[in-house]
Parts: structure tokens; C-alpha cells; sequence
């Protein structure tokens, strides 16, 4: 066993790229996702013993979630992919914000495993380290995207995770305002009743199913009028009480709509024209905010160094 550490240790590291994600896309609740240009890159390195440790610190206050977040991932690989696990040094560096409903927990995961894979070149597929991620996650809306880049509907089938996947183009610009707060993704949860009217669901279900054919054939400007939610985002709204205004300031300057993104607190329109003047105006709702202006990452997960 000794001789099989040392053998482990002296490996080269392996680094991926992953992308952001925004989630629910309004009314898609748990399903639907788009990769952004905002990466987290993991860096993996073998170390002696079974240890899992994370250096430096992702982002400050969040180094103890960090770790258990790729402390699990790395337990999931090993065993799904029948690897004999190793100890594990994690170098992140981190442009996602936590707890700002942008993904960063899946991007955490997802680099993990995917350098990981490349690493023990267990030759898993893109499809398998999705349903890797997303049995961590409890939902495919963020590790689909972060896996396949672009727009993705994705959801649970037959004990695995079925995902469609289509190119954005350049041309949609995501403005996203990211507050200075963090939200409880648990706490927002918490918030979403166990049950819908009939009407609320059937708004929701059609809306998602046609924001799904607008981003398959490319037709962003017929996303206007579908990105109303009714299941999540009026609960989820007292923990961000500028939503609706932050939205609505967003499309008097020009946006095509927006959303919240996943639990939140960061709130995101999209526009194809004035991304500079919806940006103004979305943060002059929340003086206390960053926004940036991003486009969609069509690549997904990315190894980038061996």
C-alpha cells in the first residue's frame, strides 16, 4: 500500500476549468440551466495518505465548505468509478461568488471529479461526471450546464439523468447583479411549498417548454413574456425583496426579461441591445451590488493542464 502512495504522489497534477451557471431560468424550476463565462479552475494533486485538503481558503469564510464539498466529491469518484482512492490536495481559484446562486457549489464538485478523471484517466464521460455531480447536488440545473456548456433541460428518468443540450450564442448577454449578501440555498429551499395550484403549474410547465424551443432554435427574442415564475420565485422573494424592481428596471432599459438566479441572491436579465444601460439600471435598485455583463460558455467543463 505504501509503494502505491508513493507511486500516486509523484503524478502530475491535473486542472480543469468550470464554468458558472445560472439555474431555473424563471419558470424551470430544477431543470433548466445555462453555462456563463465565469470560471472556477481546480487544480488536483495526489498527496500521501487519505486525506482531502483544500489550499488556499476558496473565498473567505467559505474554506470549511469547500473542503467537505470536495472531500465528498472525491469519496463519490473513487468509489463509482472503482478508482483505489488517494489523499487529495485541491487548489481552487475562485471567480464564482458562494452563495450568490451562480453554481459555485457544482463548479466545486465538477472540478473534482473531472480532474480526478483525468488524473486516474478512469475514462468516464462527460454524461457519467454529470450524473456524478448531480447526485451530490439533488438537481441536474446546475451541473448540467457547468458539465455541457450552453443551454441545457435537464431532469431525472429511470434512475439516471436525461439531458438535451443546444449552443447560445454570443449575441444574448446575461447582465447579472450580484449582491454583496449571501443567501442559504437550505433556507431558500425552505421557503418553496411541497404542492402548487393547478394553475400555477400549468403556467410553469408552459413556459419552460417554450423557453425551451426558443433556445434551441434560436429564437431569443420569443423568450419575452416567459421567464414569469410562479413556484419558487414569489416565496423566495423576502430574502431578496429587490427582485421584482431589479427585474423590472432591467426591461424598461431594454432587456428581453430576467430571473432569479437559482436560489439567489443574484438576479439576471438577459438582452441582445443597451447591456450597459440595463446593467445601470438593474444596480440602481442595489447600490450594494456587482454586475456583470457575461455571455454563455458553450465548452462546459475544460481540462486545461496535466
Amino acid at each position: 500500500m505504501k509503494k502505491r502512495i508513493a507511486e500516486k504522489s509523484s503524478e502530475p497534477s491535473a486542472t480543469v476549468r468550470v464554468p458558472a451557471s445560472t439555474s431555473n431560468l424563471g419558470p424551470g424550476f430544477d431543470t433548466l440551466g445555462v453555462a456563463l463565462k465565469l470560471y472556477n479552475s481546480v487544480q488536483v494533486r495526489p498527496t500521501a495518505g487519505r486525506a482531502v485538503t483544500v489550499v488556499p481558503a476558496a473565498q473567505p469564510g467559505q474554506h470549511d465548505g469547500a473542503t467537505a464539498m470536495a472531500a465528498e466529491a472525491a469519496r463519490l469518484f473513487f468509489r463509482r468509478a472503482r478508482q483505489r482512492a488517494f489523499g487529495v490536495e485541491v487548489t481552487l481559484k475562485s471567480d464564482v461568488p458562494m452563495s450568490r446562486g451562480l453554481g459555485s457549489s457544482a463548479t466545486v464538485r465538477l472540478g473534482v471529479i473531472a480532474a480526478l478523471n483525468a488524473l486516474t484517466r478512469a475514462g468516464l464521460e462527460r454524461h457519467q461526471l454529470m450524473e456524478l455531480v448531480t447526485e451530490l447536488e439533488h438537481h441536474p440545473d446546475n451541473a448540467a450546464p457547468s458539465t455541457f456548456g450552453g443551454f441545457t433541460a435537464a431532469g431525472f428518468l429511470n434512475g439516471g439523468v436525461r439531458c438535451l443540450r443546444f449552443a447560445v450564442s454570443p449575441r444574448l448577454k446575461f447582465v447579472t447583479l450580484i449582491p454583496r449578501y449571501t443567501v442559504s440555498t437550505v433556507k431558500a429551499r425552505q421557503l418553496v411549498p411541497p404542492t402548487f395550484s393547478r394553475a400555477d403549474t400549468v403556467h410553469n410547465l408552459n413556459r419552460a417548454a417554450l423557453i425551451s424551443a426558443a433556445f434551441a432554435g434560436g429564437d431569443y427574442e420569443a423568450l419575452r413574456g416567459l421567464l414569469e415564475d410562479r413556484v419558487h420565485q414569489p416565496y423566495r422573494e423576502q430574502l431578496i425583496p429587490q427582485l421584482h424592481r431589479i427585474i423590472r428596471a432591467g426591461e424598461k432599459a431594454g432587456a428581453i426579461g430576467g430571473w432569479l438566479c437559482g436560489s439567489g441572491p443574484a438576479v439576471l436579465c438577459i438582452t441582445l441591445k443597451n447591456a450597459v444601460a440595463v446593467a445601470q439600471a438593474m444596480q440602481r435598485q442595489l447600490r450594494e451590488s456587482e454586475v456583470k455583463i457575461l455571455t454563455a460558455d458553450n465548452e462546459g467543463v475544460k481540462v486545461v493542464g496535466r
